[in-house]
């Protein structure tokens, strides 16, 4: 793309959550617009009425293509895909219609990012309930992506500063995500992160692999998982370069992660990762007794696009109250345009 800062395409998702008002409150703040040329893709008047609401002060331009646009400070461009009449807006509430259009949001992006005319997609958060009661029928973002852009071999990264987390499984049953830790699928995962965290270091990535058992199965007493699928794919790993340790107990490898002695963890399943991650980005209002995700990044590794996103839900409860912390879609759009300039 032209221009000294690249271009990133910001969906705004569900227009009943906090998504318009942290895409909005980060598109106020001068770290973006210092590394970006952000473009918001939803409804302008979504947009507009929570600048209204947050009392930010800024102007709402309505543009039709990228090019259009003006990227300025003061001013969010944008996209306006006239998806929800303000008529229908509902703010806290799950409902088809806003499903509708945060699919719609996310679906433009991808295709922008296809055609090459953005960047990087950076996304904000959608409700799977409302998506789904709109027809159409995805787990989440992960699988949305991986649909529209012919991917098969991608993971879910979890991102809070150097606390970096890689996910064999993620929205499927605890049963399900058992049968899916087999040697291929490890070893697979090893190879995603190793080539992300080597991105962003500009070089070395330590990895550790977390065990599936309770001490990764003590020999067998506690399953066989860890000694007949991931140890393999850690020795496999290791024959093609990659420095990487494990299986390792799960409630002993995040510490060492957080203490440096990682750049980065292979869970094996979606609570085993995000827990660590949520416990770092999460902080507790003692005022207001509500819980906010104040950072953490979602990356999807293995897309041939690059896509990260807010590590938080559309929190329908705080929606349009102007109380919503924008500093996780800030950390999401200051590590997609990192990763536009390093080199793959």
């Amino acid at each position: 793309m032209s221009g000294d800062r690249p271009l990133l395409a910001i969906t705004m998702g569900d227009p009943g959550g906090i998504g318009p008002e942290v895409c909005a409150k980060a598109l106020a703040s001068e770290a973006v617009h210092e590394v970006c040329r952000p473009l918001v893709v939803g409804d302008a008047a979504v947009v507009a009425d929570a600048v209204r609401f947050c009392g930010l002060g800024l102007a709402v331009r309505a543009v039709g293509r990228p090019a259009e646009a003006r990227y300025q400070r003061g001013t969010i461009d944008v996209l306006d895909l006239h998806n929800l009449p303000p008529a229908q807006l509902r703010p806290g509430q799950v409902t088809a219609e806003q499903g509708r259009a945060s699919f719609e949001y996310v679906a433009r992006a991808i295709e922008l990012a296809r055609e090459g005319l953005v960047d990087a997609n950076v996304t904000g958060p959608i409700s799977k309930a409302a998506v789904n009661a709109a027809g159409f029928h995805y787990a989440g973002h992960t699988e949305i992506y991986a649909e529209k852009t012919g991917s098969h071999d991608y993971a879910l990264m979890l991102v809070e500063g150097r606390f970096r987390v890689v996910h064999v499984s993620t929205h499927v049953s605890l049963r399900r995500a058992i049968d899916a830790v087999r040697t291929p699928r490890v070893l697979k995962v090893i190879e995603l992160a190793h080539a992300a965290v080597g991105r962003l270091n500009r070089g070395r990535a330590r990895l550790a692999v977390a065990g599936l058992n309770p001490h990764c199965g003590e020999g067998g007493l506690f399953g066989s998982e860890d000694d007949e699928q991931v140890a393999p794919a850690v020795r496999a790993a290791r024959e093609r370069g990659i420095e990487v340790e494990g299986p390792l107990p799960a409630d002993t490898v995040f510490p060492k992660l957080k203490g440096g002695q990682y750049d980065a963890v292979v869970a094996m399943y979606h609570d085993q990762g995000h827990v660590p991650v949520k416990l770092l980005g999460f902080h507790y209002d003692g005022a207001t007794g509500a819980w906010t995700s104040v950072a953490g990044v979602n990356v999807t590794l293995g897309l041939p696009i690059i896509r990260t996103s807010v590590d938080h839900g559309t929190a329908f409860d705080r929606a349009g109250q102007g109380t919503a912390n924008a500093q996780s879609m800030i950390d999401a759009i200051q590590l997609a345009a990192t990763l536009v300039r390093s080199p793959r």
